[in-house]
């Protein structure tokens, strides 16, 4: 199923938010970093949750350049996350933002969360981008982990998405989707397997929202105006997922919008 088109990111009247939500495995922006920054500016996206960001040397540095070569700003995470991190756009204020990171077991990589809440016109959000594990104990039990910290936020209306390393019949997958919508299952717009990209097999990244959250539409942004397959190729060894949701506005003095707060990450060397 090709994604033709999704809505634009606007500003309702109520001041509910439509904004547009990428997840992306980046596999360390090992591969070619301007085809990635092209997918992503493509998808022009308010909120970009990533996987697998650059966690070593001058990796705040490489951070901030793909925000800016993507036209986005750095909200939080990366290395202090084990990984996740978050960008956005200049119409997301941020509220807070917390990197969390989860138990280390023996023999494994450390795995993490990076999660913030932003305004978005009169719409509170709460963001969560994950890698999950590929041993399947731990993954159900980050999974777990996943769902408290979700409930820790205090926001009515989350967005979760990252690489579950789990297919949709699989445990995590399906506590996941048992507890938020699976954005793609609700209302599916572009492809669905995004694993490996030059012949996807497998749906192990998604995104997620909460059910106060009208999804309209997700998948692979395959065929979206912009978004060239040769770049999807060459970017990384995933495939993105993009979503449109409909947010409610929840604030005093909804429709409006300030700029994001640009994170101390973006600035340091």
């Amino acid at each position: 199923m090709a994604m033709m088109s999704l809505p634009d990111s606007r500003t309702e009247k109520d001041g509910s938010a439509v904004v547009r939500v990428l997840s992306y495995n980046v596999r360390s922006m090992r591969d070619d970093c301007d085809a990635l920054a092209r997918v992503i500016q493509a998808c022009a996206p308010d909120l970009v949750l990533v996987q697998e960001a650059p966690r070593f040397f001058r990796w705040r540095k490489a951070a901030a350049r793909l925000a800016a070569r993507s036209g986005l700003v750095v909200l939080g995470g990366g290395a202090t996350a084990a990984g996740p991190l978050l960008l956005c756009s200049l119409r997301a204020t941020v509220e807070r933002t917390e990197d969390i990171l989860l138990p280390l077991t023996p023999g494994l990589h450390r795995r993490g969360f990076a999660t913030a809440v932003v305004r978005i016109a009169g719409a509170r959000i709460g963001v969560l981008s994950c890698h999950l594990s590929l041993e399947r104990a731990e993954r159900l039990a980050q999974a777990e982990r996943l769902l408290e910290t979700v409930d820790a936020m205090g926001v009515d209306h989350v967005v979760v998405a990252g690489d579950l390393n789990d297919v949709p019949s699989g445990r995590a997958f399906r506590l996941l989707a048992g507890r938020f919508q699976d954005c793609w299952a609700v209302r599916p717009r572009g492809g669905e397997h995004t694993f490996p990209p030059h012949d996807p097999h497998k749906r192990i990244d998604a995104v997620f929202a909460t059910g106060g959250i009208e999804v309209l539409g997700c998948g692979v942004p395959t065929g979206l105006p912009g978004v060239r397959e040769a770049d999807l190729m060459a970017a990384t060894d995933h495939l993105p997922v993009l979503a449109a949701l409909r947010v409610p506005g929840s604030l005093r003095g909804a429709g409006r919008s300030g700029g994001a707060v640009p994170s101390s990450i973006a600035g340091r060397a």
